[in-house]
């Protein structure tokens, strides 16, 4: 037998890779003299701006304080000198529309001066405003088509930065995106608006303790990247992997992740010089790159910064997905950031980590006696009456089709949201629970039993890779963000629900005092025992994929919201749209229009899929699985009539499943072309409920099939090359 597909091209072209040699020249160069180099940070504005400008600058990052916009013509010569400088020709507004990934228009610098000649020109309202159009982003309704004005607005807190290309270098400016009626069409306005509103909530409760010079409370960021690496070749060989992210079709291979062998492993050589570089173009962007390794799948690795504002953090999480998907394609690889592109192993999360900081510190930092630590109580615990309060609103913002498939599996986080202490704290909370905490358990050391070996530290809580909302020393890790996500609208989220809890403290507090600071004490004592015993349900320690934890999350009352069908409608939640309007984060028409986004959206990616799965079936695996079944026909008949009896075993088995191949093709035709009557949501909710069982019963034939048809036959490169072939 003879291939007639391109999978054995596409080993072959694997297996004969031939490395880069000198892919990167960081002659007389290091990481830390790259740091920041293609970054109009503090170091270069202090040196092109005038001093009156710079403080001007400097009190709007740091103090939140409105730029005057008569300063930005002075910002805009001094950030096209240094661009000009970069060997940048064009600049552009960055932008983050609901779509998830990054949006710009180019603008050269260069004009002509009318005397054949051309002059570099680059004004402040250049700067301050852009103006692409808005009719083609995903609104909600908030647009028409035929409405198509939108405005782009210069972010002043997160640095502009050089986007280089080999034939030629880009400003990039970081903006906010809105409608002409002044509506949030994309990630970073609310995500603005949420850590404005947290900084107010939070001063209050500062100011409480008695603190006055406290600066900003910011939020922070520190989202870890999880992400697969194959070979272009195969990643052209798919179909499925080419537009949709993952594969549809693929048996399970002899050997997966069950030997554990992968996580943490030696990096291979190929990869480890993809991160290099990669990690090259990082620190010249000034992203705060620390961590890489191998994660737990096969295939799989993951990437972490340090956390850092999480307005900056956002803005760096995109570079960083763009920068990955990029530099892949230079080594001759293809970056998956479907959260899971291959079933039956670990998908690909993003964990946020999320903490408060101001002048005076990390304010979730419990020290070395949390039980005394009355100010990393309140902040501790009101994210605690945070997440029980709106636990639906936290699940709606980490739903989509791609987290469907890795949420409640062995490597994910429950759909169920609960809150991990580590057993220090939860032993303080349950002691606030009966009305004051006075101890704290002891960190200790650990010992090991070789005398070689230093005696090590010993945490006092372990971690719990199970929870979805998990405190892990000084911040809480927000573990079911979708690998493929903008980590905006789950900050947005976190930032606006905490906010309103520190409101509440805040309120409540000064209410159990009535105007007397010597009550203080005790006001602040009710009210955090007051939060430890109604929101206790929340609390839990366990394992979160123990079917036992589901009974329980039921007794307590936590809503188990399985799939984005289930999830997304708790945006229309009065109380969800409440929180998000008090703040002035987003109004109602603009958490609609989400919800009728992130559905549609939904709608799209299951249709995309479902349409896949019929192009491959019918074209490449159905033509296979008859070409071997002509091929086991013909030779039964062979031997028939030179007087042998063959064995049709095999040939019937073929016969079978490719006849529940063609059965399953016909339903999921049948399901595909149903015209469901309704809104957007019916429209999901038949998706979900059948076209996606349409397609795994198509599926399971499929790769039955893979199983018994001849391997030169075969069509699509399979989990064991794509996974292990490197």
């Amino acid at each position: 037998m003879k291939s007639t597909t391109g999978r054995q091209e596409a080993i072959s072209a694997v297996i004969n890779y031939k490395p880069l040699v000198n892919a990167i020249d960081l002659e007389g160069e290091t990481s830390r003299s790259l740091y920041g180099t293609n970054v109009f940070n503090d170091k270069v504005m202090r040196e092109l701006l005038s001093k009156p400008v710079y403080k001007a600058v400097q009190r709007t990052i740091e103090k939140g304080e409105t730029l005057d916009a008569s300063l930005a013509d002075a910002v805009a010569s001094a950030m096209k000198t240094w661009a000009l400088e970069k060997g940048a020709t064009h600049f552009t507004h960055v932008f983050y529309p609901l779509t998830s990934l990054t949006a710009e228009k180019h603008d050269s610098f260069f004009d002509p001066d009318g005397a054949g000649g051309t002059i570099a020109q680059f004004a402040g309202s250049a700067l301050i405003q852009g103006e692409p159009d808005a009719s083609s982003f995903p609104s909600g309704g908030i647009r028409s088509t035929f409405e198509a004005r939108g405005y782009t607005a210069w972010d002043v807190t997160s640095p502009a930065y050089i986007y280089e290309n080999p034939n030629g270098n880009t400003l990039c400016i970081p903006t906010a995106f809105l409608s002409w009626t002044g509506e949030a069409l994309d990630h970073k306005t609310p995500l603005l608006r949420s850590m404005q509103a947290l900084n107010q909530q939070a001063s209050r409760v500062l100011k409480l303790f008695g603190h006055s010079d406290f600066g900003m409370v910011t939020a922070s960021a520190g989202p870890e990247q999880e992400y697969f690496l194959i070979d272009r070749n195969f990643y052209f060989a798919r179909p499925d992997l080419l537009n949709a992210g993952r594969t549809l079709f693929g048996a399970k291979p002899p050997k997966g992740q069950e030997f554990e062998d992968h996580y943490f492993g030696a990096i291979p050589e190929r990869v480890l010089a993809f991160m290099m570089e990669a990690e090259h173009e990082f620190y010249k962007q000034g992203i705060p790159i620390k961590t890489r390794h191998n994660e737990v799948a096969p295939g799989q690795f993951e990437i972490a910064p340090v956390y850092e504002s999480a307005n900056l953090g956002h803005d760096h999480q995109h570079i960083i997905m763009l920068t990955l998907q990029r530099m892949a394609a230079k080594y001759g690889m293809a970056c998956l950031l479907h959260e899971k592109p291959f079933a039956g192993i670990n998908g690909s999360g993003k964990h946020v980590n999320w903490s408060l900081g101001c002048k005076l510190g990390n304010l979730l930092d419990p020290g070395e006696n949390p039980h005394d630590n009355a100010q990393f109580l309140v902040f501790c615990l009101a994210t605690i009456r945070a997440v029980h309060k709106y636990s639906t609103l936290l699940r709606a913002s980490v739903a989509s089709a791609g987290n469907d498939h890795r949420l409640g599996a062995n490597e994910a986080p429950p759909a169920i949201i609960s809150i991990f202490l580590g057993e220090q704290l939860e032993d303080i909370f349950n002691q606030l629970k009966e009305g004051k905490a006075s101890s704290s358990k002891t960190s200790g050391t650990l010992k090991i039993g070789v005398d070689t070996l230093p005696t090590l530290p010993r945490h006092a809580g372990d971690r719990n890779r199970t929870s979805p909302f998990a405190f892990t020393g000084n911040r809480f890790e927000f573990r079911a963000v979708g690998s493929n996500q903008s980590i905006a609208w789950p900050l947005v989220v976190m930032n606006c629900i905490v906010a309103d809890s520190l409101d509440f403290v805040a309120t409540e507090i000064e209410k159990e005092m009535g105007g007397d600071p010597e009550k203080f004490n005790d006001a602040l004592q009710t009210v955090l025992s007051g939060i430890a015993t109604e929101h206790s349900a929340v609390v839990f320690g366990g394992n979160g994929y123990s079917e036992d934890w589901h009974e329980e999350a039921a007794k307590r009352g936590l809503p188990n919201l399985r799939n984005t069908i289930d999830a997304l409608p708790a945006l229309t939640d009065p109380a969800n749209i409440a929180v998000l309007g008090k703040y002035g984060v987003l109004s109602e028409r603009e958490v609609e229009s989400r919800y009728e986004i992130w559905l549609d959206r939904y709608c799209l990616d299951i249709n995309t899929e479902s349409m896949l799965a019929l192009e491959i079936a019918k074209t490449k695996i159905l033509p296979a699985a008859l070409t071997y079944q002509s091929q086991l026909s013909s030779l039964a008949i062979n031997l028939k009539n030179i007087g042998k009896t063959p064995n049709t075993t095999l040939l019937d088995q073929v016969i079978d499943l490719t006849d529940s191949l063609e059965a399953g093709i016909a339903t999921l035709e049948e399901v595909m072309a149903h015209e469901n009557e309704g809104d957007t949501l019916a429209h999901a909710t038949h998706f979900r409920d059948h076209v996606l069982p349409a397609m795994l019963k198509v599926r399971t034939a499929a790769d039955a099939l893979e199983g018994v048809v001849a391997d030169e036959l075969w069509p699509l490169p399979t989990f064991q090359e794509m996974l292990f072939i490197k």
